[in-house]
């Protein structure tokens, strides 16, 4: 039976596509507003927040950061071993849905309590989603990293929209209408995932009840599958350490735009929270041209691994802060009050060519690696360590409240430059231990 496709896409894909980017609508939207929520002066007579200092609000956003992801491990092992990655995914979103609404009541039992169903309902979503996109194609089918692409921009669709309209809403109207709002765009991606099913037939079941696989559930691991597990695990030192510098968008680039830089254009002065959607408006706008750049940059027979990709990003990275670092110094000369926007500008553009090398290609590089009966487990992993990098980015921004921004600004850039120069040197080593987990059919 010939599959049914969209763009040369299994129909699978956009259920998944839609669910996801209205996940990260109510996630990005909440992310937006959170440090300025907490930093808001309890004073202010039209929209008061918590009145927390820039550190103690930086210190949560990083536990936040780090506990949302880290809980990916157990929402892979919950999907490997119970309710399998469909069921989690519906769970989790369950979950999201009354973390937002929590978070909306002006009651700080009911805050905690919502960030603690965020943090369940992510770890339960956000891995299993990620391994059925994977699970949508055949062992070495060549459109599965143009698959991750489309994903990913799904996922910067719903960033993009979130903080223009949760971040407006809840900075400029009310910051429990924003958390509302998210709440919300959660519904909505809970309503795609349960009307779309009937496309994902096969997809994201319990592997230990299924005849087939069973065998394989209980087969130790090859020589060649523990190769790959090492690779994996040198590639989320590449992730832990990009994250900690990509999330400084959320916390101390988040403050930093709010307090030192000039966002007036034209005449109008720019909301703090609509810079959060700059990343994702890039990756929108830049997802198409990358993806097809590194398919012409391996057809002139070129190094394109995953590998090589990463370490590409992880150096991009560095020039994104080597920007912020122009920003810092003007300001350090004392000739403005306050940098020039187009600093920002620059920066979060950097970021994302960076993002574009690494993130996808990363989801698509574990869903390739990954041993069947632990799929879930590593997808879990990947973004636990994309919550050790969370945290990281927390505690680099507390540092900058002492240390000034230029010094962390400076130490963000050096450590991704030498990083990613380091698995350039090692690229090929480092791709022979695939065993060719990369190569794809001919068509």
């Amino acid at each position: 039976m010939q599959e049914k496709t969209i763009l040369g896409h299994p129909k699978g894909l956009f259920v998944l596509f839609f669910t996801e980017l209205w996940e990260r609508f109510s996630y990005y939207g909440m992310r937006a507003i959170l440090v300025l929520y907490l930093t808001a002066e309890t004073t202010d007579a039209i929209n008061p927040g918590l009145g927390w200092t820039s550190k103690e609000a930086l210190a949560l956003y990083g536990w936040y950061g780090l506990l949302v992801y880290f809980t990916g491990i157990f929402g892979g092992a919950i999907a490997d071993n119970w309710l399998g990655q469909k069921k989690s995914v519906l769970l989790g979103g369950i979950f999201i849905v009354f973390g937002q609404f929590a978070l909306a009541v002006e009651n700080m039992t009911a805050f905690y309590g919502g960030l603690f169903l965020l943090i369940c309902g992510v770890g339960l979503l956000k891995p299993n989603i990620s391994t059925m996109v994977g699970s949508l194609y055949k062992k070495g089918d060549a459109r599965r990293d143009a698959g991750f692409t489309i994903f990913y921009i799904g996922i910067n669709i719903g960033a993009v929209l979130a903080p223009l309209i949760v971040g407006y809403y809840g900075e400029k109207v009310d910051w429990h209408l924003g958390f509302s709002l998210a709440g919300f765009g959660m519904i909505f991606g809970q309503l795609v995932y349960i009307f779309g099913r009937k496309y994902l037939t096969g997809v994201g079941d319990l592997l230990k009840h299924s005849d087939e696989h069973a065998h394989l559930m209980k087969q130790p691991l090859t020589k060649t599958e523990k190769d790959r597990m090492v690779v994996m695990f040198i590639s989320f030192l590449i992730v832990m350490v990009f994250w900690a510098a990509y999330e400084q968008a959320g916390g101390l680039m988040n403050l930093y735009a709010r307090d030192k830089i000039n966002r007036v254009v034209m005449g109008y002065e720019i909301p703090t929270s609509f810079f959060q959607s700059l990343h994702a408006l890039y990756v929108v706008i830049l997802g198409a041209p990358m993806a097809y750049f590194w398919v012409r940059w391996r057809k002139k027979g070129k190094e394109s691994s995953s590998i090589f990709k990463m370490g590409v990003g992880s150096i991009i990275m560095s020039l994104g802060f080597v920007a912020l670092m122009g920003a810092a110094y003007q300001l350090s000369e004392g000739a403005l009050e306050k940098a020039p926007v187009y600093w920002l500008f620059l920066s979060y553009f950097l970021h994302v060519v960076a993002e574009l090398s690494l993130s996808p290609v990363a989801l698509s590089f574990i869903t390739k690696l990954a041993p069947l009966k632990y799929a879930s487990l590593m997808m879990g992993t990947y973004f636990a360590v994309t919550g050790l990098g969370n945290k990281l980015a927390g505690i680099l921004g507390e540092a900058a409240q002492d240390a000034g921004e230029m010094a962390i600004f400076t130490g963000i850039a050096v450590c991704t430059l030498v990083l990613g120069l380091l698995v350039l040197v090692f690229v090929k080593k480092l791709k022979a231990l695939t065993h060719g987990a990369e190569d794809v059919l001919v068509s």
